[in-house]
């Protein structure tokens, strides 16, 4: 499992402009399943997403598509985490230590 924190890196006038397209993106990664959980940080300074994926690689790769990165109006800090204890709802994706 990932956490992936967004930090923008310009003004929240230059963040609203590309909002919707931000928004439209994180829709498609709800549908295909790889995104649980997302929302702003407090104070509004970027974002925060929960994702599920193959590999850490597929994941930056995946947020290196946002159209917030694209517009150069944010950045990424990917931490990959084994998620062995969840609330009931996310048990689908609870994982295992390594053997």
């Amino acid at each position: 499992m990932f956490v992936l924190e967004l930090s923008y890196t310009a003004e929240l006038e230059q963040v609203d402009a590309v909002l919707a397209q931000h928004v439209e993106w994180l829709q498609v990664h709800y549908a295909a399943g790889t995104f649980l959980a997302s929302g702003r940080k407090v104070p509004r300074e970027g974002g925060v997403i929960l994702a599920v994926g193959e590999d850490r690689a597929a994941i930056e790769a995946l947020a290196a598509t946002d159209p917030f990165v694209v517009a150069g109006v944010c950045a990424y800090r990917v931490t990959e985490f084994l998620a062995t204890t969840t609330a009931p709802a996310l048990q689908p994706y609870r994982q295992q230590l390594p053997g």
